[in-house]
């Protein structure tokens, strides 16, 4: 995630503030578009980043995928909502809301140098061997893709 002055906070079920955060789940056959961080939080992660003040989940896992992957969302479904503690950002925030959508995509990947080291498609397989950032590990467990 990039760091937004404008980045939508709210508060968290525990009083504290907490940014809101949209991913993109993109599968093509039986691969998942995966970027390495460029910038903390390290590790591969599907494209995602804060929600920004006035723009909605959908609107944001939108602009993400374009930012971080060149592509264009052409349609997406939201899989899952929730509140995740110990999910440190840039801006030092610990706990943001997660919005998980599962996108199809059209376009050519086009490599964010400023925000990805690399990215690429990679199997349920050899995505268990990455070093996955944290909250993209507990999305594959949780949706058993690893």
């Amino acid at each position: 995630m990039h760091k937004h002055p404008t980045a939508k906070e709210g508060v968290s079920s525990t009083g504290k503030p907490m940014h809101y955060s949209a991913g993109a789940l993109v599968k093509k056959e039986e691969k998942y578009l995966l970027i390495d961080r460029a910038h903390p939080p390290y590790g591969f992660a599907g494209p995602a980043g804060h929600i920004d003040e006035g723009e909605s989940p959908e609107e944001a896992v939108k602009r993400e995928v374009r930012e971080e992957t060149g592509l264009t969302i052409t349609s997406c479904k939201l899989l899952e909502k929730e509140e995740i503690s110990n999910n440190v950002c840039t801006t030092g925030m610990t706990i943001h809301y997660w919005y998980l959508f599962e996108c199809a995509v059209s376009g050519d990947v086009k490599q964010n140098k400023r925000e990805t080291k690399s990215i690429g498609w990679y199997t349920p397989s050899e995505i268990k061997k990455l070093k996955l950032e944290p909250v993209w590990e507990y999305w594959f467990k949780k949706l058993k893709i690893m």
